[in-house]
Parts: C-alpha cells; structure tokens; sequence
C-alpha cells in the first residue's frame, strides 16, 4: 500500500508540471531584471561563486559530468564545461529539453539571453568579460547530449541511454525537492541519481531551506519538500557520499514571496564512497 501511494503522490507532483512553460519560468527567475547580478549581496552571484570554486579546485573534473534536472537553464554548467570533456543535460520535461537545444544549436528561437551570465563567469575566471563569445562556443562544444530523466524509476535514465555509475560528477540544482512530494521520496530519488556516479566522483547539490512552495510562473505555485540542514547532511550520508562541504546563504529580505517563502539556499559538495 505504502509503494503505491508513493507512486500516487509522484504522479500528482507530475502534474503539477503540465502547464510549466519554460518561458515564463526563465523570465521570471533567470531575465536580467531579476537575478540582480549587479548586487553583491545577491544570491545569482552566490552561487555561480560556489559553483566556479568547485569546478577550480583541481579535485572535480574528468571525462563526464551529468546535470540531473536542468530545467531550461544553462548558467549551472558554464563553468563544469571547462574541466570536463562530456557534459549531458537531463530534463523530465520535453519543453524543457527543447529550449535548450534550442539555445545550444544556435539558430535563433531560444527564449533566454544567457549572454550576462557567460560575461559575469568570465570576470570569475580572470577573463575579459568580452570573452564570453568564446565560453559559449565552448559550452556548446562540450554539451553532447540532452535527455529525458524521472528521478523517481530506478534507473533514472533508462537502462538504454546511459550506465550506472559512468559519471565523473553529478549536479542537481533546484530540482529533488521540487519534484518530489516528500522527504522519502526526496531521500530515495537522491540515491537513485547517485547511482549514475562512479565511486570516487563528486555530488553538487543546490537547493533552498525551509521552503514549502515557489512559483514557476504567475498562479502555478510548485510544492517543495522542506528540508532542514540536518535532513540535507543524513540524506546525503543515506546516498551513499561523504559531505566535503556545505554552505549556506541566508534568504535576501528583497527577495519576493511571490518567488517562494526559502529561508536560505544551500550548496553541497560531496564524494561517492
């Protein structure tokens, strides 16, 4: 009774997800009104900083690293695309996935300008921001795939598109709390994406504290799993990874409800044992 209320509850947080436009979520969360790139004080910059350390700290790279969940943004893998040879995008949602082909193919259609992001992680990089021309061919260079991905079936990726445990790194930001309706099912879909890493390969997880909702565009409130830092570190221990390092941003008082009501952000750093 317990499995099938579980694939009950997963079936409805799927529908939560049919009317989820990727053009209102990018201009809504990701536009450059809205991440305040500018502000130093800002949670965008937080974590491309986080992220731009990870991928500089000379112990994460190798041949492939999979984006569990990326939603239809880019901005997560602008710096992995230096230090690994293969990155591979996954998303549950075809629209999704559609946009960024669009974007990486380069004949015009993509929704989202990700030009100030490519500039901002340039600067990060000791790089003209000018440069950025050459960091986005370099993205699309290094992206060779984009797949559909349920983080709720076993293999997340289907048996036929990708073995278990082939990745170098795995990354998921923003997207196990969000597509799960509790914290079991959250602590078993972290496992299962886990199960794609190689033992010895690295786990980056962004996600938010204390939240129970956001809006993925105006009237289409998401619930979340809330998580505490507690919760986070045993479900990160559960999946088999040793905690390297976690952070956390508190929430800016300028930040909207109308986004969703996080307390704080966390980044994890984590190895497979």
């Amino acid at each position: 009774m317990e499995g099938a209320a579980t694939e009950n509850s997963v079936a409805t947080m799927a529908a939560c997800y049919e009317r989820f436009d990727p053009e209102l979520y990018l201009q809504k969360f990701y536009s450059a009104e809205e991440t305040l790139l500018d502000r130093e004080d800002g949670i965008t910059r937080w974590q491309l900083a986080r992220l731009h350390r990870a991928f500089t700290e000379g112990d994460v790279s190798g041949e492939l690293l999979l984006d569990v969940g990326s939603g239809p943004t880019l901005y997560q893998v602008m710096s992995a695309c230096e230090v690994f040879n293969k990155v591979i995008l996954t998303d549950f949602l075809e629209p999704n996935r559609r946009e960024l082909r669009l974007w990486l193919q380069d004949k015009g259609g993509s929704k989202m300008n990700w030009t100030p992001y490519l500039q901002h992680i340039c600067k990060l990089e000791g790089r003209r921001p000018s440069e950025w021309t050459d960091k986005a061919a370099k993205l699309r260079q290094v992206v060779t795939d984009i797949l559909p991905i349920d983080v709720h079936r076993p293999h997340p990726l289907g048996p036929d598109a990708l073995p278990l445990a082939v990745a170098n790194c795995v990354t998921s930001y923003y997207c196990l709390e969000s597509a799960s309706p509790d914290l079991v099912a959250f602590n078993r879909a972290l496992i299962r994406i886990v199960s794609l890493l190689r033992p010895g390969g690295h786990l980056l997880l962004i996600g938010n504290l204390g939240e129970t909702y956001y809006f993925a565009a105006p009237g289409l409130k998401i619930p979340v799993v809330t998580l505490t830092e507690a919760q986070l570190c045993s479900a990160v221990k559960e999946s088999g990874c040793s905690l390297i390092r976690l952070e956390v941003f508190q929430r800016p008082k300028y930040r909207s409800e109308e986004e969703n009501d996080a307390a704080a952000t966390f980044f994890v750093k984590a190895r497979k044992n």
